[in-house]
């Protein structure tokens, strides 16, 4: 039977345990693989439990949206508690996935690792052909270092970092370009204030007045690389007292998204639940393990 990976294990279906697997198959390939084989055990038995769940009525008088979530995090709690014993699943995807050496032969090591820096740091447009998950995994692979900075500098998960820059940018497609079209490397839809000395770049955005949509144009800050663009991100999350909660939050995916929302970093009002899709999506975990 298959150990718990304590370093990687985690809680199966958080993304950021993910980010942490992808850091391990650099060190110890064997190991992350046992860690991912027993948390796909883990999701394949929330699935399990979500189909049951969903064949009994949850329509009564003491059922919400909130008994609904916190029912889905328990099953999910459930599944990764469960998952450490295991049902077998996992001891057969090992022995199927893991290589075994022929005579006079050595097996090969995995090499997963986390994303490396990309040469060029600007993005390549995707076509709208490309496929979800590929154009996830290249926003992932390309942004991974500088989340990995920024993370060193306030605590926050750089997975959740990445999760934030897709959904303002729309995995990086819809990133705001200057007149000429060149990238502003503003990944996080951050305005330029009146503190704001830098270049500025002008685009039309969205904003809820009393819960009302209008679009307006407004000005963003411009940065010469993405390097540039999470370190003035890391620097404002650190140094302004209203985020003091998404800085108290950064090993919380609900609490992060919550804490964005809360300390008014947009005015959508469905702001947190919409990022906390993503970061608990599987858009997102299939990102990080591209």
């Amino acid at each position: 039977m298959i150990d718990a990976v304590n370093s990687t294990h985690g809680f199966a279906l958080d993304v950021q345990g993910i980010g942490a697997l992808r850091l391990q198959a650099k060190t110890d390939p064997d190991a992350a693989l046992k860690s991912a084989v027993q948390q796909f055990e883990a999701v394949f038995m929330n699935m399990m439990l979500k189909s049951m769940r969903d064949s009994v009525d949850q329509d009564g008088l003491l059922d919400s949206e909130q008994t609904k979530q916190f029912t889905s995090m328990l099953d999910q709690q459930l599944s990764q508690s469960l998952s450490t014993k295991g049902i077998g699943l996992a001891d057969v995807m090992l022995r199927q996935l893991k290589p075994q050496a022929t005579p006079g032969q050595v097996a090969p090591t995995s090499t997963g690792a986390a994303p490396a820096p990309s040469a060029v740091d600007t993005p390549t447009p995707a076509s709208d052909k490309t496929p979800v998950s590929s154009r996830a995994s290249d926003f992932v692979n390309r942004l991974w270092p500088h989340a990995a900075a920024a993370s060193r500098n306030t605590g926050i998960s750089p997975t959740f970092m990445i999760g934030h820059a897709a959904l303002e940018s729309g995995w990086g497609k819809a990133e705001i370009r200057g007149a000429d079209g060149s990238p502003s490397h503003n990944l996080f839809g951050i305005k330029a204030g009146r503190g704001w000395s830098g270049p500025v770049v002008e685009a039309t955005t969205t904003e809820y007045v009393n819960g009302v949509a209008q679009k307006s144009v407004e000005k963003f800050r411009a940065y010469s690389s993405y390097a540039e663009g999470f370190k003035d991100y890391a620097n404002m999350l650190r140094s302004n007292p209203r985020y003091a909660s998404v800085i108290a939050s950064g090993n919380d995916p609900v609490g992060f998204a919550a804490g964005l929302q809360q300390a008014g970093y947009a005015t959508d009002p469905m702001y947190a639940e919409k990022l906390n899709r993503i970061l608990q999506g599987s858009t997102l975990r299939q990102g990080l393990l591209g």
